[in-house]
């Protein structure tokens, strides 16, 4: 095997070694917030992402890949917990398995240059990001196909495989593990974040729907609406309220559907605390213009 060297970035050391058809990068030790993977080292090109490479990183927030990068093996980015976007030089890449294992704050994957398919830039990196943190879909990584017709028929049958799922499934499962890891032991309480986990996918979907069908729709709204403020279960709400503070498209798009109604207004208004005066403010003032309830500024008091 070829000798392992060390190649210093803003911000850390990548170590690398020679390969028959250019430089793998094999590792990092560093604290920067972004990675950029150079297309050179010792003027060869830099072609693959070795086993493990960033594996654990903390601090990395964004990880951007040249063109020459065809190949990105196990486990490369896994447990990489602050990780937000991954952008692709090329689409022509293989990946190996789990190379996002537990990345869950990554929210986009940006392919090369290339077509989108029927749907544009914007929905492919989400959706990418969702297949693989969210849907444990690892055969939609796939670059080349990303955005086509067929990729987003076949990210949406997955996505209704989840939401068609038990919620209790696996939960035997994590019970026979007996470790902490794996969460709660509470049924109420798996039950409940199974629910959520369902109800971030779905506002992912609905944030970019690129060729979905209308049936698919349909059933998104149906299992939202059977979930938000004032149902048996809120897990819809409570995925707003304390994950989607200033995330305005999120409860934008939760009072469009009709989260958000005249029956629940007041309750969802009075559980809003002071560390989100954007969505306490957006959701007084369409009260005010859609159910015609009280004086706005008065509002603000509550």
């Amino acid at each position: 095997m070829a000798e392992e060297k060390e190649y210093g970035t803003a911000g850390g050391t990548l170590k690398y070694r020679r390969t028959a058809d250019g430089v793998e990068i094999t590792g990092y030790a560093g604290t920067a917030v972004e990675i950029t993977v150079p297309d050179k080292i010792e003027e060869l090109p830099v072609t693959g992402i070795g086993r493990k490479a960033f594996l654990s990183r903390k601090t990395i927030r964004r990880v951007e890949l040249p063109e020459t990068v065809k190949r990105v093996d196990d486990w490369a980015f896994a447990y990489c917990d602050s990780l937000q976007e991954a952008v692709f030089g090329s689409r022509e890449v293989r990946f190996g398995k789990s190379v996002f294992l537990e990345c869950g704050n990554l929210r986009e994957l940006t392919a090369g240059p290339g077509e989108s398919g029927s749907a544009g830039r914007d929905d492919v990196g989400p959706l990418l990001a969702a297949a693989v943190t969210k849907m444990d879909a690892a055969y939609l990584l796939d670059l080349r196909e990303a955005g086509s017709r067929e990729w987003l028929e076949k990210w949406d049958a997955r996505m209704l495989t989840v939401l068609h799922a038990p919620d209790a499934e696996g939960y035997s499962r994590q019970i026979l593990c007996g470790e902490e890891d794996y969460g709660s032991t509470d049924l109420g309480a798996y039950l409940s974040e199974r629910r959520k986990s369902k109800v971030r996918l779905l506002f992912v979907r609905l944030l970019h729907p690129a060729g979905i069908a209308e049936e698919t729709l349909g059933e998104i709204r149906e299992y939202l609406l059977r979930h938000t403020k004032g149902c048996e279960s809120e897990e819809t709400w409570q995925v707003i309220l304390k994950e989607c503070g200033e995330r305005r498209a999120y409860y934008e798009l939760f009072a469009e559907i009709g989260c958000f109604h005249r029956d629940n207004a007041a309750a969802v208004i009075a559980e809003i605390g002071e560390d989100s005066p954007e969505m306490k403010a957006f959701f007084l003032r369409y009260q005010a213009e859609h159910f015609g309830a009280g004086d706005f500024f008065g509002g603000l008091e509550l």
